[in-house]
């Protein structure tokens, strides 16, 4: 099974941003369980609505596998042309990359988040992580 597929079921306990970093997290050296610590504070748009955490837990993702660790402009610059390029095909995809923007919802605002829950919106999260491991698996 891809890692696409394994979306679904993960994110039926976990948020967004834990989906996609644990999932790829044990080929970069990162037990899950581990993972889902380090990215449980990313989850509906880092708690305030703003960047998808199927995007943030992403660009965990593309850091351990690529990103830098040095100060040289180059490689910082390598590591941040990896998450335009990221962005540049989650954005052709769903045309955002602000949790409030793809659910239609702002789920930091209390009565916003309980409409959000009465219309059920958080049944496209299963479509913007299969998209972001898709990007992952194919690109990166």
């Amino acid at each position: 099974m891809n890692k696409a597929d394994l979306t679904a079921s993960v994110f039926e306990n976990h948020n967004c941003a834990q989906t996609i970093f644990s999932i790829f997290a044990p080929e970069l050296g990162i037990d899950r369980d581990t993972a889902f610590r380090i990215s449980s504070g990313f989850g509906s748009g880092m708690n305030n609505g703003d960047t998808c955490g199927a995007v943030t837990g992403s660009y965990m993702v593309i850091g351990l596998k690529s990103g830098h660790a040095s100060s040289s402009p180059e490689d910082k610059e390598r590591t941040r042309g990896l998450i335009r390029k990221f962005n540049d095909l989650f954005l052709k995809e769903h045309g955002s990359l602000k949790c409030r923007e793809l659910l239609g919802y702002d789920i930091s605002d209390p009565e916003q988040k309980l409409l959000a829950n009465e219309a059920c919106v958080f049944r496209r999260c299963p479509f913007f992580l299969k998209t972001a491991a898709q990007i992952l698996e194919e690109h990166f």
